[in-house]
């Protein structure tokens, strides 16, 4: 089965963390974290910071690694790592989301998320602990 390696961006401002929804093919409708494909020879922060500008034109500054995410779709296998992350400047412009929230800790379950972040929800309220 195929690998495709990708990054995640989990934007956060103060309680609130940053959904996507997608608005193209195979997942349309679904939510995720922004982010995309690592290309030959970038690290995963770079990968991150480049997705992050063509997606969003928006700069970032990624932090720790939250986890990396193995999860089996159907016609491949996908190899996500998350990382927190903080706007340097810019303002979440959607150039390829359908749309997008700004969701508190109890909020976060309110979207459709694809398979593969439901893990990383998980971890998210934790390290999120009691916030609201």
């Amino acid at each position: 089965m195929k690998t495709v390696r990708v990054v995640a961006a989990i934007i956060r401002n103060g309680n609130l963390i940053f959904a996507t929804q997608r608005g193209y093919g195979e997942f349309k409708d679904g939510w995720e974290f922004p982010g995309g494909k690592i290309e030959e020879g970038e690290t995963p922060e770079n990968a991150l910071i480049r997705e992050i500008w063509e997606e969003l034109d928006t700069k970032i500054d990624v932090g720790e690694k939250i986890m990396c995410i193995e999860y089996d779709y159907p016609n491949f296998h996908l190899s996500m790592e998350c990382f927190w992350a903080e706007i340097i400047s810019g303002n979440l412009i959607l150039k390829e989301h359908k749309a997008a929230k700004w969701l508190s800790r109890n909020e976060l379950d309110s979207v459709e998320w694809l398979p593969a972040d439901l893990k990383l929800i998980e971890k998210i309220k934790e390290d999120l602990g009691g916030e609201r």
